[in-house]
């Protein structure tokens, strides 16, 4: 599988951006996409987690209600709409699929995006 994020940006807080993730190489059906995010210093974290055949969705508390993961089966693509962004949520987030069914954890998400910047400014 190969994935590209786009979409990042500087946004003021409480402002909003929306992520993307384009995926290509096989059928997404037996895959967990996920978003996680890395801010300097620190080590990468989960955001969200999306099952793409059933479309169960999970979010890690700090961004529970304010970040949407969806998908678009027909192109292949995977979202990440952020609302009412804060500077702490500044980080490079990744996009990634995981086959192996634990979802949180990033060691097991085999294939990642390479990264786009988010940064929100107070």
């Amino acid at each position: 599988v190969q994935l590209q994020a786009s979409g990042g940006g500087l946004v003021q807080a409480g402002g909003s951006l929306r992520l993307s993730c384009a995926a290509s190489g096989r059928t997404l059906n037996n895959y967990v996409m996920g978003w996680f995010r890395q801010a300097p210093g620190k080590e990468r974290e989960f955001v969200a987690y999306l099952r793409w055949s059933g479309g169960q969705v999970y979010y890690d508390d700090p961004v529970a209600g304010r970040f949407t993961i969806s998908r678009d089966n027909a192109k292949n693509m995977m979202y990440l709409q952020m609302n009412n962004l804060k500077p702490e949520d500044t980080a490079v987030y990744y996009c990634a699929a995981s086959s192996s069914g634990r979802s949180i954890v990033p060691d097991s998400y085999g294939y990642w995006g390479q990264g786009t910047q988010v940064t929100v400014s107070s």
